[in-house]
């Protein structure tokens, strides 16, 4: 999943990054201004937004506002260095979907993200079951027929992503916006090379295809969709 950080103290904001980007689940952004956060937000594809009250160029609050007046609904963390009740309300008021206080541990950021993320798509239990495979985002352990399959961070984030919108068509354009963050060159035959090697590692004679193919289109994860390619 990509997520977007919007923190003026670029140390924090870096720090959050690489604690983010310590699992296979994230693919991290940063912005140092409420303005530019804002643009970034209603311009890209993000799964979750971390952002700090205090910016320059617009206040986190009113970036908050903004954002939800447009009908924009990325889960949205809060972060709030008085910890007040006042400052957590409004946050609450104006459209955020959880708050953390600073200092906080990164281990509960990090926690609090993946729910944010897991709820938005309809899921509360940590552990994604799609058929006969289970994916366990606490430990980032794919299981398939009682078998643990330990993939690449690329290969679980995709998994992972096409898990979390299980029986939605998902295309290569969206798959990357999601896997990547904006430093990355993206080139769209690299996820056809994940979807094949995760194919390999995931089914077997006994254990069939979960993901398949919708021609010009994109992918599916689950049950054989109608305008699937014959397998």
């Amino acid at each position: 999943m990509r997520i977007l950080v919007i923190e003026d103290e670029v140390r924090l904001a870096r720090s959050i990054k690489r604690g983010l980007e310590s699992i296979p689940s994230f693919a991290v952004d940063t912005s140092n201004d409420g303005e530019d956060g804002e643009h970034l937000v209603a311009t890209g594809s993000y799964d979750a937004v971390i952002l700090d009250l205090m910016l320059p160029g617009k206040p986190g609050l009113e970036v908050l506002q903004s954002l939800r007046s447009a009908g924009n609904a990325t889960p949205i963390l809060i972060l709030t260095a008085s910890g007040t009740k006042e400052d957590i309300v409004r946050g609450l008021d104006f459209g955020s979907d959880d708050y953390l206080a600073k200092p906080f541990d990164m281990g509960e950021l990090i926690a609090r993200v993946k729910a944010l993320v897991r709820r938005a798509h309809g899921r509360a239990d940590a552990v994604i079951r799609v058929e006969d495979m289970e994916i366990d985002t606490r430990r980032h352990v794919v299981r398939r027929g009682g078998r643990e399959l330990l993939l690449p961070a690329l290969e679980y984030r995709l998994l992972e992503y096409l898990a979390l919108r299980e029986g939605e068509i998902v295309s290569k354009t969206d798959l990357l916006e999601h896997l990547y963050d904006y430093n990355w060159e993206k080139f769209s035959n690299v996820i056809e090379v994940y979807v094949s090697s995760i194919r390999r590692k995931t089914e077997s004679p006994e254990h069939g295809r979960l993901i398949h193919t919708v021609r010009n289109q994109g992918y599916v994860l689950g049950r054989h969709h109608a305008e699937c390619e014959p397998e």
